[in-house]
Order: C-alpha cells, then sequence, then structure tokens
C-alpha cells in the first residue's frame, strides 16, 4: 500500500471526493440540462443550484446537500413508494381463494428452439373465504363447489369464442390494475403489448367474479427497452458454450388455456375450465 505524502491534508481530500462525487449524481440526475445549469428555467435553475463548487464552505454543501436528497428527493430514488399508513390499510388477502387465469401461445406459433410463453394472471375472491367459520379470520362465508361453478360458466362465456380461448398479445408493456377491495392488490400487472389488450382482459376478469371495473384504476408502463427475440437477445458464453441470452418481454399472440382456483398450498387446486382437456374440471368443454 503506497505511503500518504506528508503534505496529505485529508480534510481538503474528503471535500474534494465529495464534491466530485456527489456532483457527479447530481450531472447524471440533471442530464437533460447541459452544463452546469443557468437560470433558464425551473431544471436548470436547480441543476445550477444542487452542484458544489470550489468556493462553497460548509455551510452552502450542506444547503446544497439537503436540496438535493431531500427536497428534490433523489435519496428516496429506487425505493418502493408507499401510499398512505406503512402499516396494512389495504385488506388481508389471507384466507381468500386465489382464482388463476392462465394464458400460453399456441404450439404452431412457437419458434423453433424457444420454449413457449405461459403467462399467469392471479386474483383475490374477497367475497368468499376459503374455509368454513371463522378459523381463517374471515367474516365472508366459506366458497362453495355452486359459487366455483357459477364463476367457471362465467369465465367459458367470457373467455371462449367460436369454441376457443380467446387471445391478446402480449409485449414489453406492463399495465397493472389496483382494486384491494375487489381482489386486485397493488404490484399485480399482465404483459402487454397495448393497454387496451389489457383492459379487456381486466374487464373480463371483474366481469367474471362480478366486481365493478375501473378504467381510471389502469396504469402502464412503458419501458424504453424494446421488446427481444432469440435473435435479437443474441447469446453468451458460459463455462465455454454457446447459450441463447433470455429474451426481454417478447411479443406473442397468447390464448386462454385454463383456469383453476386455490385454497391453500396443502389442497389441490379445483380447475374450474381448461382448454387443454389435461385436468378435470367444472364445467366441459368445449
Amino acid at each position: 500500500m503506497a505511503e500518504l505524502p506528508d503534505n496529505f491534508n485529508p480534510v481538503e481530500h474528503l471535500q474534494t471526493t465529495y464534491k466530485i462525487e456527489f456532483n457527479r449524481r447530481v450531472d447524471r440526475y440533471f442530464k437533460d440540462v447541459e452544463g452546469n445549469g443557468d437560470l433558464s428555467g425551473p431544471r436548470p435553475s436547480l441543476k445550477l443550484a444542487c452542484r458544489i463548487t470550489d468556493d462553497d464552505n460548509d455551510a452552502i454543501m450542506n444547503i446544497r446537500h439537503n436540496l438535493f436528497f431531500n427536497v428534490i428527493g433523489y435519496s428516496r430514488k429506487n425505493l418502493a413508494v408507499v401510499y398512505g399508513s406503512k402499516f396494512d390499510t389495504a385488506p388481508s388477502v389471507a384466507g381468500h381463494p386465489q382464482l388463476f387465469f392462465v394464458f400460453s401461445q399456441d404450439a404452431s406459433a412457437v419458434p423453433t428452439d424457444d420454449p413457449p410463453i405461459i403467462h399467469e394472471k392471479s386474483i383475490r375472491l374477497m367475497k368468499f373465504s376459503c374455509a368454513s367459520g371463522d378459523e381463517d379470520g374471515s367474516t365472508k362465508p366459506a366458497i362453495t363447489k355452486q359459487n366455483m361453478k357459477e364463476i367457471a360458466n362465467e369465465i367459458k362465456t367470457l373467455f371462449l369464442s367460436g369454441g376457443r380461448g380467446i387471445t391478446y398479445t402480449c409485449g414489453n408493456k406492463s399495465v397493472s390494475y389496483t382494486d384491494p377491495e375487489n381482489g386486485f392488490a397493488r404490484g399485480n400487472y399482465i404483459l402487454v403489448n397495448s393497454k387496451t389488450d389489457a383492459a379487456e382482459i381486466y374487464q373480463k376478469i371483474c366481469n367474471a367474479i362480478d366486481v365493478p371495473f375501473y378504467p381510471d384504476r389502469l396504469l402502464l408502463n412503458d419501458p424504453d427497452k424494446p421488446s427481444t427475440t432469440s435473435a435479437t437477445a443474441g447469446k453468451t458464453t458460459i463455462l465455454g458454450k454457446q447459450v441463447q441470452k433470455k429474451r426481454y418481454r417478447p411479443v406473442a399472440i397468447l390464448r386462454f388455456r385454463m383456469a383453476y382456483i386455490s385454497l391453500g398450498s396443502i389442497l389441490s387446486p379445483i380447475f374450474l375450465l381448461d382448454t387443454t382437456l389435461r385436468n378435470q374440471s367444472l364445467v366441459t368443454y368445449p
């Protein structure tokens, strides 16, 4: 390890290092603003106010630090946003049946050497509990086979067309729908190629379980990164062997395959409708 010079000043070294690292983050945050900022608009003015200069004393540096990290909020970058109380304000989903919808590519549409794309979407049936009585902590009535059959028939009407499962196009866009009271928890989403496809799927799910659909609760996230295929994703070398890189949210037409309900991890799922005919379901297909 190299020896420090006799004239080394640790305070000056700390201030210089802090200035470089701090300004680097400011420049990255304000990358749309040229230079060190100016008074031509709100963002150039903020950048000018945040950047540390050689003439700053400790008090000014602290103010700039507080403005950038706390007032503007850079210190909260990449942290989860919590709306309202950090405590559990949404209804607990424990003890409520979980309904799953499964979509996948047609076998004839799967490219050679690529695995089929399979997407699964689940929601909670908040009108029902899994178990009878209060043993699961829910005041909702326990779901019955008759309840399940009614939902299955609704799904058959809504998710089949011409004797086959309906289709939608998946892609790189994620669309979430939030309605905790009716079983759509925060953070759930489906991958689509357009917001319209997502709205149609969510509305059909709401109709199937007899809850209202609110279009204004749809939230679209359209990433800058485009969908990739195996060809555009390319390959990488691992242990001397060429391996295909994973595709990023590829575009494909997915077809509804089945719907089933889970009442807990120790019980087998109950299939409401299965167009693959691999499982016995409550309603017949087609």
